[in-house]
């Protein structure tokens, strides 16, 4: 590898993919199935560490002991902005991003391992991984895995008949809780005045999240990043358009 930055340009796939169609995803049976080394070569544990990388299978007969586990799932992360901005702020945090659309998967893919090796040492706690995060979810993360969930500019799907497609839906909540440890935060944003109100909705409807108030969330140093990192954020930024932000905390079942 040259460790020259992919350009966006030869990536680009339209915004939309079908969530419910046969995407021929590959996904481990289990989470204990789920080999992470070739993800986070770094956080291999040294005793069984090996020649590992981004391009290999998702799994191995014989899946290397890793120091870490992942923490930030960032749903449909798009060309990866939180990632990338992330990766340096918390660098012993592992983050896996998680897209459907084949050319936006395979540019950030790229793009880590590019930034891998211009920079030694830094952003190897992030990878992406292909995947229906609708479907598959519980099959990578075991129960209370992760600390903080990211639905960042999640496509509105505006005619009714789409709503099922939703990112939140009371279905949907329930699989997030299992995989979200208590006190973890899933963070939400849009452009979307209507998709705003519906994900504040269901998610105020649902017994194990509470929404944060705006005063704590302006003080929590990641929300700069969701608010201007992602590629739709930074679009949003330049039309002058209005962001609607809403953090929620998992709570214990009352």
């Amino acid at each position: 590898m040259s460790g020259k930055l992919p350009q966006k340009k030869f990536f680009r796939q339209r915004a939309h993919s079908n969530p419910f169609s046969d995407h021929h995803l590959d996904y481990p049976k289990s989470p204990t199935e789920m080999d992470w080394s070739t993800h986070y070569p770094a956080f291999v544990s040294e005793e069984n560490s090996s020649e590992l990388s981004l391009n290999a299978p998702i799994k191995q007969v014989d899946r290397p002991l890793m120091k870490k586990k992942v923490e930030f799932a960032d749903l449909g992360c798009g060309y990866g902005g939180l990632l990338f901005s992330l990766s340096t702020l918390y660098p012993e945090t592992l983050m896996l991003g998680m897209e459907i659309r084949v050319k936006v998967e395979e540019y950030v893919r790229e793009k880590i391992i590019a930034l891998r090796l211009q920079h030694p040492g830094q952003y190897q706690n992030i990878s992406i991984i292909r995947m229906n995060v609708m479907k598959f979810l519980p099959n990578f993360f075991e129960k209370g895995q992760l600390s903080k969930m990211f639905f960042l500019f999640p496509d509105p799907h505006f005619k009714t008949r789409k709503h099922k497609a939703r990112v939140i839906t009371n279905q949907l909540l329930a699989e997030y809780a299992y995989v979200l440890r208590v006190g973890g935060i899933i963070y939400t944003i849009s452009d979307v005045k209507d998709l705003h109100e519906w994900m504040v909705k269901h998610l105020d409807e649902h017994p194990l999240f509470e929404r944060i108030p705006d005063e704590e969330v302006e003080k929590d140093p990641i929300i700069p990043f969701v608010r201007t990192d992602t590629e739709e954020g930074k679009k949003v930024e330049r039309n002058k358009g209005e962001k609607f932000l809403a953090c929620y905390r998992r709570i214990m079942n009352q």
